[in-house]
């Protein structure tokens, strides 16, 4: 019997699969009051605005949420100030109108150093089980921020010992900043910490929701795809195509935390991107999860992205090396990328480590476009231009 992966029916699926306490805790459209307090002492009550196939995200004890903490973060998202020479924020690097990615093949630092990967999107990451490209250990917003803020190599923010302290004067200096943390942490002598920077960003982070799109309308009924996006679903969703295998969740990908999680998947892939002269080799330093495990196994393999917005957030792969989503349609049909010359020449069809879904497909060229018009469909124009997601100084007229 032929399976059916409309996608009313993959939604379905995606929601069945969240359990039954998963399924009890969903938000409506309106979302949900729930009554959260931290160790701040802080208390507010937080409603979730969720699409009805969005589970109840889950939020750190240690870091619950609160109005007065998300619009802290956001603020400190956007200020420059944040970074060791004053020149960068984190919104530097996720600009809201490309789905809070930046547009660059790779990113570039405050002291222009560039990172060796691509910006990943913010949106819904909330949901996302690992928070990286290719660390399965880093599985908190929390702990993932001392990376950019801290790390030296590559140099991002640039924050260091020798400038920590003066950051932070900065940020007292602040009038509305002294105001901001005494609201989001009460209690606290002495607010304006590292720490607390690190909780409110993150706290800002998780709301960035995305769910909004033409897809997402079509599932509750209030709009209609285009003949070529309805052709582009059923490929997508079926087993020619075989896109659904890594990007089947609401949130289409394969990586989902939530409140009511019981089992958390973390899987990694290897799609073929590379091959170096036939030894299944990737191009130092973005080897995926072989950097942290030095298994030859887990050579090239990295995280499925998730496609939401998709259509915004290019140039694509880990590393970039994709600049189309037709091309990316071509390198996937191709079972992967056969580079021929210069110090990657490799033919990446034959990785020994490829993940086993990624074969040739035959696609013909109206098959592409379909699914390229399916996958522009799953742009959230809400979520690029809300204002509540918005840069607060170039409101007022500041920065």
């Amino acid at each position: 019997m032929a399976r059916d992966h409309s996608p009313r029916r993959m939604a379905r699926r995606a929601v069945g699969l969240l359990g039954l306490s998963g399924a009890l805790a969903l938000g409506g459209c309106g979302g949900g009051g729930t009554s959260v307090t931290d160790g701040s002492g802080s208390s507010a009550s937080w409603s979730w605005a969720l699409p009805s196939f969005f589970p109840t995200p889950k939020v750190p004890e240690t870091n619950a949420l609160t109005s007065e903490k998300v619009e802290l973060g956001r603020f400190l998202f956007y200020d420059r100030r944040l970074s060791g020479n004053g020149t960068q924020a984190c919104a530097s690097c996720h600009i809201q109108s490309k789905a809070f990615t930046d547009g660059l093949t790779t990113s570039l630092g405050s002291t222009g150093q560039f990172h060796p990967r691509n910006a990943q999107g913010l949106a819904n990451v909330v949901y996302n089980a690992t928070l990286t490209w290719a660390n399965p250990s880093l599985v908190t917003l929390e702990k993932q921020m001392e990376t950019p803020l801290f790390g030296t190599d590559p140099v991002e923010m640039g924050v260091n010992d020798g400038n920590k302290a003066d950051i932070l004067a900065r940020l007292a200096a602040d009038g509305g900043y002294t105001d901001r943390f005494a609201k989001a942490f009460p209690g606290q002598q002495a607010p304006i910490t590292w720490g607390n920077v690190i909780h409110s960003i993150a706290s800002f982070q998780r709301t960035i929701l995305s769910g909004n799109s033409k897809y997402d309308q079509y599932l509750k009924g209030t709009a209609k795809l285009s003949a070529a996006e309805e052709r582009g679903m059923n490929l997508f969703f079926g087993e020619k195509a075989e896109c659904f295998h890594c990007h089947s969740s609401f949130n289409f990908n394969d990586q989902i935390v939530h409140a009511g999680s019981r089992i958390v998947e973390t899987p990694f892939h290897n799609t073929g991107l590379y091959n170096i002269g036939g030894t299944g080799a990737f191009p130092e330093p973005n080897r995926g999860v072989y950097e942290l495990t030095q298994l030859v196994k887990d050579m090239g393999k990295f995280r499925a992205p998730s496609l939401r917005n998709v259509e915004v957030t290019g140039p694509y792969m880990h590393d970039g090396s994709i600049t189309t989503l037709e091309e990316v349609l071509e390198f996937y049909a191709a079972g992967g990328r056969n580079i021929t010359s210069g110090p990657h020449a490799g033919d990446g069809r034959a990785n020994p480590n490829k993940n086993d879904f990624i074969n040739q497909i035959s696609l013909d060229a109206q098959e592409r476009a379909d699914i390229v018009a399916f996958l522009k469909s799953l742009t959230d124009h809400e979520l690029l231009t809300n204002p509540k997601l918005a840069d607060p100084f170039a409101a007022a007229g500041a920065q």
